[in-house]
């Protein structure tokens, strides 16, 4: 082997280790120019890529060129660079002096030579050298520095490769945290402010802003931003202003549904674009439109300080993003109604629970009521007409039998009246309550075992009692696992001497009830909590009651609590 040889091979280890030992591309670029010049008498170079943005060859490695070099950028076919990039062949010009393509970068540059960077047939770039004296370079120079720019070239694409397969790998990560946390989170402010700033975060962008879209008003509200850098200037544009459709810029979005860019926005053309932020450095942005069951509810956008040319992989990614908007912005809307039903059941309950006190007191005023009138009918006292003491007794009279209609009404309207009964399926009672529970469950990390039955299990019953019934019971489990833990429920049937009967079991891992009180859970304004009335189990027990059915404490220790709801089904 020639020395020439063994000097080729060693510059061609050099560039291919690179794929292995370079932290990323842009060290690769001048690192192996830096090893091509070596091999060669060259007094400047410089490695240039075509620019996806603008087209044009761009130098991203420089040595012994001018610093203002930099923004040096040629066309393909502009000079002997530009030709090569075009053509996709080396090029050798002996005397530059006599080549009219030529174009100057440093003064007493005499000899040149350019060879493309070729990746999978398309030309990426080019790898030019200068030197100072006519015919430095010959032939069979250039044939070396073709098959050096040939390795380049694979080097680059398999440090770029490995560059997308992070940035993807980041963005998948980013976008799985992001999905948990839009899950976890049920605040609708929360959600917006961790969705705009994983955006911001994911596309690197100095800017993303989230838009509420009203189409009764065609209006365009600003909802939610996160932006990179100095956001005091921001923070004055960026009030949550409201601006006309027509007049905006994000009008487009709303009106196509699909993602579009905006490669510059400082154009004359949209000056009049009232939701523009106040920014004049942003130059880019892309927005995607926010779809909520098949109709636009918003924009999510954006922003760029440089100008910024979207791929279709970015746009993709940007939809996803805006999808998991509208995903979060749903939940976050269901998870409200869930709240709104579980304050309005809240309010009936206290109504019932005002219902079913009132009756007790009631019952308890019948007794003595019913005494007094009975003694009064046999007092037997004969006053004249004349005797004022005899309009005393008829007063007395009248406002006993008042007395006497008045606890009848209450006591009958704290019954169920059986015409509110009709027949139902237990898991489906149970289903529906579940629903009501699940945000609670979420917020108080218990997780909940529920396997409905194989069989419908039919009751006579009116739901919403039974459901106050069974909410009540997955409350009292909730706040006795105030760390989080299980609860189970489960379904049984039985046949009885008297028919069939199902046993609904809530089964919780707290810490039990205190023995002091257990034989007394089920009495009226008996509670262990400071906040708690003493009043849930007790109307639950009574419910029951009237639904021929009964509540029991199956079992209680320190690893849990089971309370069991028993009602007779129908054949």
């Amino acid at each position: 082997m020639t020395s020439d040889e063994t000097s080729d091979l060693t510059v061609l280890y050099r560039i291919a280790a690179l794929a292995t030992r370079a932290s990323d591309a842009t060290v690769a670029q001048n690192e192996i120019l830096a090893a091509i010049m070596a091999a060669f008498p060259a007094d400047s170079g410089s490695l240039a890529l075509l620019s996806a943005e603008s087209g044009r060859l761009e130098i991203y490695a420089k040595q012994g060129l001018p610093s203002e070099i930099g923004e040096f950028a040629l066309r393909p076919g502009q000079g002997v660079t530009g030709w090569v990039a075009l053509h996709g062949k080396a090029f050798l010009v002996a005397n530059v002096a006599a080549e009219p393509r030529y174009i100057s970068a440093r003064q007493g540059v005499r000899c040149e030579m350019a060879a493309p960077l070729i990746v999978e047939g398309r030309t990426i770039g080019v790898i030019n050298l200068d030197a100072d004296r006519v015919a430095a370079f010959d032939q069979a120079a250039l044939q070396r520095l073709a098959r050096y720019a040939e390795e380049a070239g694979s080097v680059l694409h398999r440090l770029w490769q490995l560059e997308r397969l992070r940035a993807n790998s980041t963005q998948l990560t980013t976008l799985v945290e992001l999905g948990h946390a839009l899950v976890t989170q049920l605040a609708p402010e929360e959600l917006l402010s961790t969705l705009t700033h994983s955006g911001r975060a994911l596309f690197n962008a100095k800017l993303c802003l989230l838009h509420d879209y009203d189409n009764t008003r065609r209006e365009l509200r600003l909802h939610a931003w996160s932006t990179a850098g100095d956001a005091a200037t921001a923070e004055l544009s960026l009030h949550q202003q409201t601006v006309p459709a027509d007049s905006s810029l994000l009008a487009s979005v709303i009106r196509s549904g699909k993602s579009t860019e905006f490669q510059n926005i400082n154009d004359p053309g949209f000056s009049e674009a009232a939701d523009l932020p106040n920014d004049r450095t942003l130059c880019s942005a892309l927005a995607a439109p926010i779809i909520l069951e098949g109709v636009p509810s918003g924009v999510l956008s954006v922003f760029y300080d440089t100008p910024h040319r979207f791929s279709n992989n970015e746009k993709r990614l940007f939809a996803a993003l805006a999808s998991f908007a509208a995903v979060s912005l749903q939940n976050a809307r269901l998870y409200a109604r869930v709240f709104h039903s579980e304050e309005v059941l809240r309010k009936n309950e206290t109504l019932t629970t005002l219902g079913m006190l009132a009756a007790e007191i009631a019952h308890e005023i019948r007794n003595p009521l019913l005494v007094i009138k009975l003694l009064h009918g046999t007092l037997g006292v004969d006053f004249s007409a004349e005797d004022p003491r005899l309009r005393d007794l008829q007063v007395i009279t009248e406002k006993i039998e008042q007395l006497e209609e008045i606890v009848s009404r209450v006591l009958s309207f704290g019954r169920t009246p059986n015409a509110m009964h009709s027949r139902w399926s237990l898991a489906e009672i149970l289903d529906d309550t579940l629903v009501l529970l699940r945000a609670k469950l979420a917020q108080a990390n218990v997780q909940l075992h529920f396997t409905p039955p194989t069989r419908p299990l039919l009751v006579d019953a009116n739901k919403g009692q039974l459901q106050q019934v069974f909410l009540n019971l997955a409350i009292n489990a909730l706040q006795a696992m105030p760390h989080g833990g299980e609860i189970t429920i489960s379904l049984t049937d039985e046949k009885t001497t008297i028919g069939r009967s199902v046993h609904v079991d809530f089964t919780d891992t707290g810490g039990g009830i205190p023995e002091a009180i257990q034989p007394r859970i089920f009495e009226s304004f008996l509670s262990g909590r400071a906040d708690g009335t003493g009043l849930g189990l007790a109307i639950a027990k009574r419910i029951m009651k009237d639904h021929h059915g009964e509540l029991t404490l199956a079992n209680t220790g320190p690893r849990g609590t089971t309370m069991r709801v028993t009602l007779p089904l129908i054949s």
